[in-house]
């Protein structure tokens, strides 16, 4: 752990799926208390779960649904401002219903900002009017009515065209793409698993006590720990979300992607199987890390991947076995520099 924080990783399993607005996990209650208790008894600072971290929390929880202040407004933040002073009691007792409660109305209102901003992007708009779009959520204030949300989604909209339009792409093309987008946003949000909103409601309240003290869900500590020991089992590819598909961005060296030779950077995956013979699923719009933990597996074992080469034409299926990856690329480094003389002539 790092001076003055805590890294909380509860050796607590839980099978993903979908956060269920109107409930909580098996697990939920347990895990609560503990990150609870150890801030209490553990933290450096000795400060306690109390009133003030309570407010701190609230404020990071919104900002990490909503970081531009695009979604809730000022009536949202309102109506639930009336538990600010109770999360500290709410998590000590194990309840996390606050954040469910919370995200169901964040989904609600990513649906209604959806049908706004698809009808934004059939609107004709003036490039020529002298205006911006705030992309610091810290400057903003929550907006007062549906009408001053509209407004910031058209600010967006236009924002988004013109980076298009800068991109020299054609206006027909950039509308699909944005609509992509758009859609493909919201599906993610919709497909958060439970243990990933528990992670982000009980990260409100650890950093409330400092940014370095965390707590990591079962997924969290398994890349966690990939990082720290610098190797993983799987094909050697890195991936990235982009529009609604899972992109490769990188290629590591030695890895088995780059021994076989027919995945590259850019290429897009829109299908998973296991094995020779098992049917492919589908994974197009899919959470990143389902996809990765679709794709990684033991070394020895087939994946077979269905990709669009370059991210455009005619899929092609690669079947690549998989190994254990070197992550050299994240290797401490180090180099000695010499400069000037000591008195006894060694230099500095």
């Amino acid at each position: 752990s790092l001076a003055g924080s805590l890294l909380i990783a509860l050796g607590v399993w839980v099978q993903t799926s979908n956060a269920d607005p109107s409930g909580t996990g098996p697990n939920d209650k347990y895990i609560a208390r503990v990150v609870a208790k150890y801030l209490n008894d553990e933290h450096l600072s000795k400060h306690q779960v109390d009133d003030e971290m309570s407010e701190r929390a609230f404020k990071a929880f919104f900002k990490s649904l909503d970081p531009l202040k695009l979604y809730f407004t000022a009536a949202d933040i309102a109506e639930f401002s009336k538990e600010e002073k109770n999360l500290d009691d709410m998590i000590q007792k194990g309840d996390v219903s606050f954040g469910f409660a919370v995200y169901a109305r964040y989904l609600q209102r990513v649906d209604e900002r959806l049908k706004t901003a698809l009808a934004m992007l059939e609107q004709q708009h003036d490039f020529t009017v002298d205006e911006e779009f705030v992309t610091d959520g810290k400057k903003l204030d929550w907006a007062k009515n549906d009408a001053e949300i509209a407004d910031r989604w058209r600010r967006r909209v236009k924002y988004d065209l013109l980076v298009q339009k800068a991109d020299k792409v054609e206006p027909a093309e950039a509308k699909v793409k944005l609509g992509r987008r758009y859609n493909s946003f919201a599906k993610r949000m919709h497909q958060l698993g439970n243990d990933d909103l528990v992670e982000i409601f009980l990260t409100s309240m650890t950093t409330a006590f400092d940014p370095h003290t965390t707590y990591m869900s079962a997924s969290t500590v398994d890349n966690f720990e990939i990082q720290m020991r610098l190797n993983l089992d799987g094909i050697g590819a890195a991936l990235q979300y982009d529009d609604g598909y899972t992109k490769v961005s990188k290629i590591m060296p030695g890895g088995p992607a780059e021994k076989d030779g027919r995945l590259k950077a850019d290429d897009r995956i829109t299908a998973v199987a296991q094995g020779k013979s098992d049917d492919f699923v589908d994974v197009v719009d899919m959470n990143l890390n389902d996809v990765v933990k679709l794709i990684r597996g033991q070394p020895g074992t087939v994946v077979r991947l269905k990709v669009m080469p370059g991210g455009k034409g005619e899929s092609k299926i690669y079947d690549i076995t998989r190994d254990k990856i070197k992550l050299t690329d994240s290797e401490a480094r180090s180099e000695i520099f010499e400069e000037g003389k000591k008195p006894n002539g060694q230099p500095y």
